[in-house]
């Protein structure tokens, strides 16, 4: 037996999704991390030790433009190109190829925390050092570290160094909370392991063992959705434990679920009411995943009003979607719903002072054991929300670490470092504008080869019935002024066409009704038919055009997408049974979804030039959608014709977009940020796939060049180039030149992109010299 000290500026404890996104983002600071993971993987409940989906704020695609960027984005993307399957063993490697990227960042799997040593009093603890067990090894670690993130999700590490903590279910008036109970009691969500099955091609036996249990006795055939092939996540509602202690009975509860599971599958295989007799079980889960249990307390509660109401909280730090998702105590034995379901009308904001602890001077936490009331927790507990929330808590250490400050330091004296932070490294904040004042793209002049400057789906694909009330979504910047659609009608009919604003930028529903036109329309196929619906908002806006149903009538999807465009379709069935969710269908997200639309808008004209797209908005401090798409978009670069344009064919261009500055400036470092397409619904594992396996809107083959002087117009000759990337597949780029360059304008330029026929950037900065060193971050009051 050894016995091992080890330090390091972080010590982050919990090595699932939260813990990989805050060892990650601190190591990428400069900091030294520990990272501990009491599992041979990393993962946590995604791991193929638990294989949960990573869910997050596109709530399976209901929210829209909401999947997470920053590091939770980067594992999406590598994961959808490297594991389009989903295979749970290769979501595996991704996980740790991240980390294991990193070199200030040291890794120590199956290292069990169960020792804390702490000093001070209880209201102003402090810990010194956290020790654990690696298992196989034999080895005793000390982690020593002055700054210290509880990633564990049962929150053991906080607990053992006495952190205050929440358990169980708040009284109604502690937070106003209108789904609370109004007694406090300490039921939890339960827990819930997974089964996965295959079709071995031939007749399989199956005999249950002794402690199978006989669901056909239980409540479970009458009340859950059972099917012969599904499985993972498909069965998560195979849960229990909420009425007990998910962690001191976590054995009790793993052999109630896994007497479940053995009773399920004997009732698929031998009950007669399935045709099974080809499948058999491929994996069966023996770790529990768990939902619920300590919640620290910090300086800020998160409750259900501020989820609810969206609340804008200056130290907002990321973002979720997902929905207030309540289970009933009962689990999987409940006669009620298997969950109950709050949408918010878009996505919400988590402020930092959620994740410090208010009694303990020097932790940080991320994950689902922030502080939130146990209402708000049912949102924020998903995966890929609790990696957005990792992402933020490491930030705030490694510059806790940088600084000399705690985390209550950083959030009164540099919140505005922290989030300008976030942002630059494109990290999951929405509406934040970045204000970063070393940026030098910032006072740049900016322009660009040609921008879309009509917005227009003119190449109709299949008809759409308008049975339902439909919708379109495309920015009203600076305003409308008509609107055209492509038409059909079986018999002359009236169709009456709407012009809504979405309330907030970061919404995505149908707010207040802005005018409406209600047009007569003669018998006859695809026609455009003009709508006089005007509207200009005080700053660019999304508009939301309602057109209500008229089964006479059909709509055309167009046949390729347009970025900042989207359609709806108003009601339809639900898409998961009832006695699984138990959603209010009068809420805006699930009255307006796009029922399998996404990359299929409708058909349509704004008779009005948009500036939505301008090459300005690839400087104007926004990293992702909000009140519009925010980017530059080229011309159309294959030759094919764009909007409204006469011509057949035009010969395939290399589009540019260039920064021109009145003095030479000294170019050390540039920041591009790609198209990605938050919009498109990514998951690690099995529950769905796109068509393609990268983002076709993100650029692939590009270079950047420089000039020394301002007499480029007419002359490639003066251009030289600085950097380049071929093959791109991810959303977020930084070039580090070898040595500053003089230059007093910069250009970038597109020769590919990954199968879109327009170039599209987010954003571009450039730097003098590494924001991020050490120099650069003073330790003065923002």
């Amino acid at each position: 037996m050894r016995n091992e000290t080890i330090e390091s500026d972080i010590t982050v404890v919990g090595g699932g999704l939260a813990g990989v996104c805050a060892a990650i983002a601190a190591a990428r600071l400069g900091r030294s991390v520990s990272l501990v993971q009491n599992r041979p993987v990393l993962g946590g409940n995604s791991s193929s030790e638990v294989r949960v989906w990573v869910c997050g704020a596109t709530a399976h695609g209901l929210n829209r433009y909401a999947r997470e960027s920053g590091i939770m984005g980067e594992l999406f993307l590598e994961n959808q190109y490297r594991n389009p399957e989903g295979n749970p063993y290769l979501w595996d490697l991704v996980v740790l190829e991240a980390v294991k990227a990193e070199p200030n960042l040291t890794l120590f799997l199956n290292t069990d925390v169960h020792e804390v040593e702490a000093e001070g009093p209880e209201e102003n603890r402090r810990i010194v050092s956290a020790v654990g067990w690696m298992m196989g090894s034999e080895r005793r670690i000390a982690f020593r570290s002055g700054v210290f993130v509880d990633c564990t999700g049962d929150g053991l590490l906080g607990f053992l160094a006495g952190a205050r903590y929440m358990l169980g279910r708040e009284a109604r008036s502690t937070y106003n909370e209108e789904w609370a109970p109004e007694i406090a009691d300490d039921i939890t969500l339960g827990s819930t392991m997974l089964f996965y099955t295959q079709d071995a091609g031939r007749p399989v036996k199956f005999v249950p063992p002794s402690f199978a249990k006989d669901i056909s006795q239980t409540s479970i055939p009458l009340k859950r959705m059972i099917r012969s092939g599904d499985s993972g996540c498909h069965y998560w509602w195979i849960e229990w434990g909420g009425e007990h202690d998910t962690v001191h009975d976590n054995e009790q509860i793993r052999d109630e679920l896994a007497s479940v599971i053995y009773g399920i599958w004997d009732y698929i295989k031998n009950s007669g009411r399935f045709d099974a007799g080809n499948l058999t079980l491929e994996w069966v889960g023996s770790l529990p995943g768990k939902r619920e249990y300590r919640r620290f307390v910090g300086d800020y509660v998160l409750n259900q009003n501020d989820i609810v109401a969206q609340r804008a909280f200056d130290d907002g730090v990321a973002f979720g979607g997902w929905s207030i998702d309540l289970h009933p105590p009962q689990g999987m034995y409940a006669e009620e719903s298997g969950s109950k379901h709050y949408h918010m009308d878009g996505v919400y904001h988590v402020p930092f002072r959620s994740l410090y602890s208010a009694n303990v001077s020097n932790m940080l936490m991320a994950g689902r054991n922030i502080s939130a009331s146990h209402v708000a927790f049912g949102t924020t507990r998903v995966m890929a929300t609790c990696a957005a929330i990792g992402e933020a808590a490491g930030t705030g250490a490694a510059l806790c670490s940088a600084l000399g400050v705690t985390p209550r330091e950083l959030r009164a004296r540099h919140t505005d470092l922290l989030r300008r932070t976030l942002i630059r490294r494109g990290a999951s904040i929405v509406g934040a504008r970045s204000g970063d004042e070393a940026d030098l793209a910032r006072g740049a002049a900016v322009s660009a080869s040609g921008a879309l400057r009509r917005l227009a789906l003119e190449t109709p694909g299949e008809a759409h019935p308008l049975a339902r009330d439909a919708a379109l979504l495309f920015p009203a910047d600076p305003g409308v002024s008509g609107v055209s659609l492509l038409l059909s009608a079986d018999e002359d009919a009236e169709v009456t066409a709407e012009l809504w604003d979405t309330g907030r930028g970061e919404n995505y529903v149908p707010h207040t009704r802005q005018a409406a036109a209600t047009v007569s329309v003669e018998g006859g196929e695809a026609r455009w038919v003009r709508f006089d619906l005007n509207g200009r908002p005080e700053t660019p806006r999304n508009a939301f055009l309602i057109v209500r149903a008229n089964t006479a009538v059909r709509l055309y999807r167009s046949a390729e997408p347009l970025s900042g465009v989207l359609a709806f379709e108003r009601g339809g069935e639900a898409r998961v049974s009832q006695d699984l969710e138990d959603r209010l269908a009068d809420q805006p997200i699930v009255e307006w979804q796009m029922h399998g639309m996404a990359r299929k808008p409708f058909c349509f004209r704004l008779e009005s030039a948009t500036e939505a797209y301008a090459p300005e908005r690839a400087v104007n401090g926004y990293h992702r959608p909000f009140a519009g798409p925010q980017m530059w978009r080229s011309e159309r670069m294959d030759g094919g014709v764009n909007p409204g344009a006469q011509q057949a064919s035009a010969p395939p261009i290399e589009p540019w977009l260039r920064l021109d500055w009145d003095e030479p400036q000294h170019v050390a470092e540039i920041h591009l940020t790609f198209n990605d397409d938050v919009n498109e619904d990514l998951v690690n594992l099995h529950h769905h796939r796109t068509d393609f396996d990268v983002i076709p809107e993100l650029i692939r083959d590009y270079r950047l060049e420089a000039a020394q002087t301002d007499d480029t117009q007419d002359s490639n000759a003066r251009w030289t180039t600085l950097a380049s990337g071929q093959g791109n597949r991810r959303r977020r780029i930084v070039h580090k030149l070898a040595q500053p360059v003089p230059l007093r304008s910069l250009r970038l330029v597109v020769e590919a992109t990954n199968g879109s026929p327009y170039a599209e950037l987010i954003e571009i900065r450039v730097y003098e010299r590494d924001p991020e060193a050490a120099a650069e971050i003073r330790p003065t009051a923002d």
